[in-house]
């Protein structure tokens, strides 16, 4: 794709953008809405079109060169991604699960599931029916010939006499046989070619890259080195830019805005008979003097402040009052997803969305209609950088002018008003108020030691590693396609693999790779990972790790057992790992096993392990992380059954549950590690079978299994001796796996949670409501 084709991407985002941005800032707010349903079908829709909104910003960021056009887009990627979140945890707060099922959303807005990952082309729609309705031809095909052959045959055999009867039929089974063979050979050959037609099986001359392939390539890898040249050259250009500017226009910015300031001084005198007092430096200076607004105006509203503050004192312990029985009333119907009062239900402030409607009247002054034509090397617009560089430099300037015209009105006053110079007082802090607290610092026990000290200490420790070369991507799965339909019969379905990842992708990675987007998002600083062995749970903890580059640090039982002993060696330790956490963000502190940190009763085969000495120092640690430290504490376990549930669910904010793989993600498991391992997929194999019998095996016994069965010796033997399912079944038995039993005991541990509480008491509190309802309805049929 030309540049002018990703242009054309930003562009229809942009438009969508604008669209939700109108829907969501309305110039009246709409109605409390009264039906939980709905108002979670308002949210998800949402959700999926801002989701489509990211995908095409990321793509438009990723392949545009011009570096102003990249800046706003990130801006803008930046605030997508904070609203995502916010939508995301409304749905959790209004559905009381982790995970939710959008089929008919993205069946109104005709998507696929895939479109929550990408957006599908129109030539891959078009080959998926082409696919579609060339096999039901077959089928009618083969059906047609058959009757066809079996009426031809019968009715020449009927034809013939009994004394010719044998010797024809012994020759019509020679030919059968051997025009069986020759049509079976041609049927393969042509059921081949048709399903490379269809693009259902690779053609063998494009095991190798194409040409094509190669410039795709080719061309991506001149876009980031075109992107590295711009944004070189736009550096450049700013620091020459802003040179300039200060030599040739600092003076003449200064004579104005000393003018402007003058102006301002004179006017108030005349209005008021008195100087006006100089705006303090915390206050913004001369820069709120020009805020459109008349001397008359700056002073009626000092005046106001100074009634208000006088007000505010004599009715503050009568209203403190009032605010806390009304506090108490919301609160009985208030969700901390968003609020709920006896109106109905509204969506909670955004942090971001101001934000995306700054950056959205930016692009339509700048870019929405800007003429390009000329621009064909997409390189910076010089104009902007010159508009940008001026309001650098005018803050720079402003500051000398201020200090010049506070000397400046202090004469004036001296020689006109004959007031005596002072010191300026600043705006009073209110006792008691917030801001007038101190907050307590976190001591630090290390302040003598380097960085790189206390990192070499944590890694001969083994409290520091290096995360393994895991992706996102790399966790394999398929979508739970049935869970609208259960959930709509009251059933709630267990995750697939997929969904853990899109949740783990929103948790984890997004608000630990951007800082903007992890100050002001709903904060996560916790996170349990739930599941039997060999799901995926430690792979997923690496794979965020390497998403975000972020850091990652061990406290697990097994590796601080006998370290750092004593009361004081565990204040040291922990402090070492926080402080090292928070100077080398993004960071990750994985907690295996979480589990025996909350032992109701320590086994005596772990008591040398101290498994529970970290279960009271830590929440307090927790505690002190603040909305600007990307540090995420994710814990893993097997067996939550045997901890303290209620102790473990303060400690992790979140708590996301991974199952045994459903059929869907076992097929594209089994299909697509067999690949990885170098084996290939062909008739012989029976995919479907295979996937069938391992029911309960998790993706851990998989791996296991397909390293053990393709080896070096029998990928050169696949020519003659294809893989067969029987070659799996063999090493499969002698793994134990998941049970259906042990996967209900984990929901059923689930349900024990705060979140998992809340949906029983709302699927409840539903059942009465329908059990009423059909009262009612039964009355008045008996009236």
């Amino acid at each position: 794709m030309s540049q002018s084709s990703y242009n054309q991407v930003w562009k229809e985002a942009m438009s969508e953008l604008s669209r939700l941005l109108a829907e969501e800032l309305p110039p009246v707010p709409p109605p409390p809405q009264r039906d939980r349903v709905v108002f979670f079908q308002q949210l998800a829709t949402l959700y999926v079109r801002y989701v489509q909104v990211f995908r095409q910003l990321e793509e438009a960021h990723n392949m545009l060169v011009h570096p102003q056009k990249r800046r706003l887009i990130l801006l803008l990627l930046k605030g997508v991604m904070g609203r995502v979140l916010e939508l995301k945890y409304e749905m959790v707060e209004k559905e009381f699960s982790e995970y939710h099922y959008v089929d008919d959303i993205l069946h109104a807005l005709k998507l696929t599931p895939t479109s929550m990952d990408r957006v599908m082309t129109e030539e891959e729609a078009i080959k998926i029916i082409q696919m579609v309705e060339r096999a039901w031809q077959g089928r009618v095909r083969a059906k047609l010939n058959k009757e066809i052959r079996f009426s031809n045959f019968d009715r020449r055999h009927r034809a013939k006499t009994a004394g010719s009867a044998f010797n024809e039929l012994a020759a019509i089974r020679i030919q059968k046989v051997w025009k069986g063979y020759l049509q079976r050979k041609k049927t393969k050959i042509a059921r081949d070619e048709e399903m490379i037609f269809l693009g259902m099986v690779m053609d063998p001359k494009y095991q190798v890259p194409l040409s094509a392939e190669i410039d795709a390539q080719a061309i991506d890898t001149s876009i980031r080195v075109k992107q590295k040249k711009h944004e070189e050259v736009y550096q450049n250009a700013i620091d020459e830019i802003l040179k300039q500017i200060r030599e040739m226009e600092w003076n003449d910015i200064s004579k104005t805005l000393k003018n402007q300031i003058r102006q301002w001084f004179y006017e108030c005198r005349n209005d008021t008979g008195l100087f006006p007092d100089y705006p303090t430096v915390e206050e913004g200076g001369s820069a709120i003097i020009f805020a459109e607004k008349t001397p008359q105006q700056l002073v009626e509203e000092i005046a106001l402040k100074e009634e208000e503050e006088a007000t505010s004192k004599s009715k503050g312990k009568a209203k403190g009052k009032d605010d806390k029985k009304e506090k108490g009333k919301k609160d009985k119907g208030k969700g901390k997803g968003g609020e709920e009062d006896e109106d109905g239900l509204t969506m909670m402030p955004s942090a971001f969305l101001s934000e995306l409607e700054v950056a959205n009247k930016r692009y339509k002054e700048v870019w929405k209609n800007r003429n390009e034509t000329e621009n064909f090397s997409q390189i910076h617009e010089v104009e902007l950088v010159k508009e940008e560089m001026r309001k650098i430099v005018e803050a720079e300037v402003r500051l000398q002018v201020d200090e010049e015209m506070r000397e400046e009105l202090a004469e004036l006053k001296l020689a006109v008003d004959k007031e005596k110079p002072g010191k300026q007082k600043g705006p009073k802090k209110k006792k008691g108020s917030k801001g007038g607290k101190k907050k307590k610092k976190e001591k630090d026990l290390t302040p003598d030691r380097t960085l790189e000290s206390l990192c070499e200490e944590l890694v001969q420790q083994g409290l520091l590693k290096r995360a393994k070369n895991f992706r996102m991507q790399d966790f394999l799965g398929d979508y739970n396609y049935l869970g609208t339909t259960l959930r709509q019969s009251d059933i709630e379905p267990m995750p697939s693999l997929l969904d853990v990842r899109q949740v783990l992708s929103l948790y984890g990675i997004l608000p630990l790779g951007a800082p903007e987007v992890h100050e002001k998002a709903p904060l996560i600083k916790s996170i349990l990972l739930v599941g039997p062995v060999g799901v995926g749970k430690s792979m997923l903890v690496h794979a965020i790790c390497q998403e975000t580059g972020a850091t990652l640090f061990d406290l697990s039982p097994y590796t601080t057992a006998g370290k750092y002993p004593g009361k004081p060696g565990l204040t040291m330790m922990l402090h070492m790992v926080f402080k090292v956490a928070r100077l080398l963000q993004p960071s990750v502190i994985w907690i295996e096993d979480a589990e025996k940190m909350f032992y109701k009763k320590v086994p005596k085969d772990e008591e040398q392990l101290e498994p529970r000495r970290l279960k009271k120092d830590l929440p307090k640690c927790l505690k002190l992380i603040k909305p600007e430290d990307r540090v995420l504490i994710i814990g893993t376990t097997k067996n939550p059954q045997n901890s303290d549930t209620k102790a473990m669910c303060k400690m992790y904010g979140k708590v996301i549950l991974i199952p045994r793989p459903d059929y869907g993600s076992r097929y594209i498991l089994w299909e697509k590690l067999i690949k990885k391992q170098g084996g290939k997929i062909t008739n012989a194999l029976d995919l479907t079978s295979l996937t069938k019998v391992t029911d309960g095996y998790t993706p851990g016994h998989m791996v296991q299994v397909i390293s053990s069965v393709v080896t070096k010796d029998r990928i050169n033997d696949l020519t003659k001796q294809p893989l067969t399912a029987d070659d799996f079944i063999v090493p499969l038995a002698k793994f134990e796996p998941v049970l259906q039993k042990e996967e209900e005991a984990i929901k059923n541990w689930y349900a024990k949670t705060p979140l998992g509480k809340r949906r029983i008491k709302a699927a409840a509190e539903k059942e009465e409501a329908v059990l009423k309802l059909k009262d009612a309805k039964n009355k008045k049929k008996k009236k």
